[in-house]
């Protein structure tokens, strides 16, 4: 059984990049796309996820909240990468997943918009194949993506699954 897998969603931002940098770097940002179904808690000792700000390795337990209110999974918060202004690699692990990697790129446009691009991998621990949790993460992605489009207008918008 493969409990392996991967989504891609991309959307093209009404925005610059540096704009979009400052909203999705910071907990708040991420707390905005992920809501009202979602939140994240910041890790205990960060005084606030300000990815300008923390340097890569391991940040510490996030607790991820359905409506903002019960704990149903655990990220092991760890940063190898942080490219200010262009993106970041997470590679972490949950109580759920053995292994979690969301990839965020931010490539600029001539026309000063910019393309926001998630990546994410993931292999479960649970005792079901990946692909069944595909339409779970797609769906969350999507939906983050919509609240993007919605808070910074979009041109076009792509997603792949």
């Amino acid at each position: 059984m493969r409990r392996r897998g991967e989504i891609r969603v991309s959307s093209r931002l009404g925005a610059d990049p540096e704009t979009v940098w400052k909203r999705v770097a910071s907990a708040a940002g991420v707390n905005d796309e992920l809501g009202p179904l979602l939140r994240m808690t910041v890790p205990r000792g960060v005084d606030r996820l300000d990815l300008d700000a923390v340097e890569p390795g391991r940040l510490g337990r996030s607790w991820v909240l359905l409506f903002g209110l019960i704990p149903i999974d655990c990220d092991d918060l760890v940063l190898e990468r942080v490219d200010p202004g262009r993106g970041f690699l997470e590679r972490s692990t949950m109580l759920s997943q053995r292994l979690w990697e969301h990839e965020r790129t931010i490539e600029p446009s001539a026309d000063g918009c910019c393309t926001i691009s998630d990546r994410v991998a993931w292999e479960t621990r649970l005792p079901v194949p990946g692909r069944l949790l595909r339409p779970l993460f797609s769906a969350v992605f999507r939906h983050r993506h919509r609240r993007l489009r919605r808070h910074f207008g979009h041109v076009s918008s792509e997603s792949t699954g």
